[in-house]
């Protein structure tokens, strides 16, 4: 059995507000998580597809008092029928997490492909008189550096 080094790297899904999803390796301790999310850590396991399985031991590793603080928001959650059951407000990953394992995984490959396709554009959220909409849009480039800059 491997001993687990703290020098360790996870790869995981990043995704940012604002910003097309990437994949980023990370240190493997609390410190740089909590660095990444802005704030302490929350796991939140809402993915389930009866094709596969493994979907539910992927883990959203956000900031737990996100909406709380007023971040922007990033991504929604949706059910199997494309209802959105939550948004995750500031930056956040997607790891693996198998129920059996004391800590965080990189994604397998095919799942992390998945879960990238499925997270790749960032969105925008709107209120109807239907509830709470969104919509995906793909960022400009000239954008985001105009707004790394200010």
């Amino acid at each position: 059995m491997n001993e687990h080094n703290e020098n360790d790297k996870l790869r995981v899904l990043l995704l940012k507000p604002g910003e097309q999803a990437e994949i980023a390796e990370i240190e493997d301790n609390l410190e740089s998580m909590q660095r990444l999310v802005e704030g302490n850590i929350e796991e939140y396991m809402p993915f389930e597809e009866a094709s596969d399985p493994r979907i539910g031991d992927c883990a959203i590793v956000c900031n737990e008092e996100g909406k709380m603080l007023g971040m922007e928001l990033n991504r929604g959650i949706f059910d199997q029928n494309g209802r959105l059951q939550d948004i995750i407000a500031g930056p956040f990953f997607i790891c693996y997490a198998p129920v059996e394992r004391e800590r965080f995984l990189s994604m397998p490959p095919d799942l992390e492909e998945k879960m990238r396709k499925k997270f790749e554009f960032p969105e925008q959220f709107y209120v109807t008189e239907n509830g709470i909409r969104s919509k995906k849009f793909h960022p400009m480039k000239h954008e985001r550096k105009q707004s790394m800059e200010r």
